[in-house]
């Protein structure tokens, strides 16, 4: 399957809602933006959340079941903007780049969604063992890497190398690197260097 068919394949796995879930969805996903934004994800119930977005409690825990599940879905409109990129945007993050540039934009860009979202992202990946490689986007990303790293060298093992490589992107351990006193621009650092010394072929990422 080409990458860009297989890609949209998996970026496109999002039931059709009815107009008022979408409603209600759209409600409370900005409401839990703005009160994660503001006290940070520790500090805010699934009750506030209703309160803020104006619906029932009984709504918000039957649409996301816990603050797990209302974290996995407000990140997918961000993640969809990223993967937006990805199979359309411009080089070097969309096609058209070779796959040592695209490998780092792609880990530029990931990085500063990261920034962006890293509380919310880590109550997601660690709800419960095993959790992130349960996100739709983790397949994804997964995917986009393999056919990448197999692009700048064939005799790669890209799927294995794609889990390690975005092992080092997670939140967990970026979480836990950041409270030890990374910089930012250092953790970018470090992976951007792994990826160089396990794809022969793309040492000049």
């Amino acid at each position: 399957m080409p990458e860009d068919v297989e890609l949209l394949s998996l970026a496109a796995r999002r039931p059709v809602e009815r107009a008022d879930a979408a409603r209600n969805r759209r409600l409370v996903l900005d409401a839990a933006a703005r009160l994660f934004a503001e006290h940070g994800v520790d500090g805010v119930s699934m009750d506030a959340v209703a309160r803020e977005a104006g619906v029932g409690k009984g709504t918000v825990f039957r649409r996301f079941g816990d603050k797990s599940g209302l974290a996995a879905a407000l990140l997918d409109d961000r993640e969809r903007e990223l993967q937006k990129g990805i199979l359309s945007g411009p080089p070097p993050l969309g096609p058209g780049a070779p796959a040592a540039e695209r490998i780092t934009a792609f880990i530029g860009a990931y990085f500063d969604y990261l920034a962006g979202h890293l509380d919310v992202s880590r109550l997601s990946e660690t709800a419960v063992p095993g959790a992130r490689y349960r996100i739709g986007a983790y397949r994804f990303w997964h995917r986009h890497l393999a056919i990448l790293i197999h692009e700048a060298d064939p005799s790669a093992d890209a799927d294995h190398l794609s889990h390690m490589l975005l092992a080092a992107l997670s939140a967990d351990l970026v979480h836990a690197l950041r409270a030890d006193g990374h910089d930012w621009e250092r953790i970018r650092a470090g992976v951007l260097d792994l990826a160089a010394r396990v794809i022969p072929s793309g040492r000049d990422v």
